[in-house]
């Protein structure tokens, strides 16, 4: 299984397109490890480059 860390926006785009051709993989299946960790990855990625303003509560409202 050749997994790499997720450090640049070509190499997130990638793993997306991996998650999704193995969105029908069944659990413990390597292809299933596999999903499992490609989707932890990227969600590592997405919390570190898309940060998300929270609304201040009296906007919200």
């Amino acid at each position: 299984m050749d997994i790499k860390p997720i450090k640049t926006d070509s190499r997130y785009r990638e793993a997306l397109r991996d998650i999704e051709s193995l969105m029908t993989a069944e659990l413990d299946t390597p292809e299933g490890e596999r999903l499992g960790i490609l989707v932890t990855l990227v969600e590592a990625y997405e919390q570190r480059c898309f940060l998300l303003d929270l609304p201040d509560p009296m906007e919200a409202a």
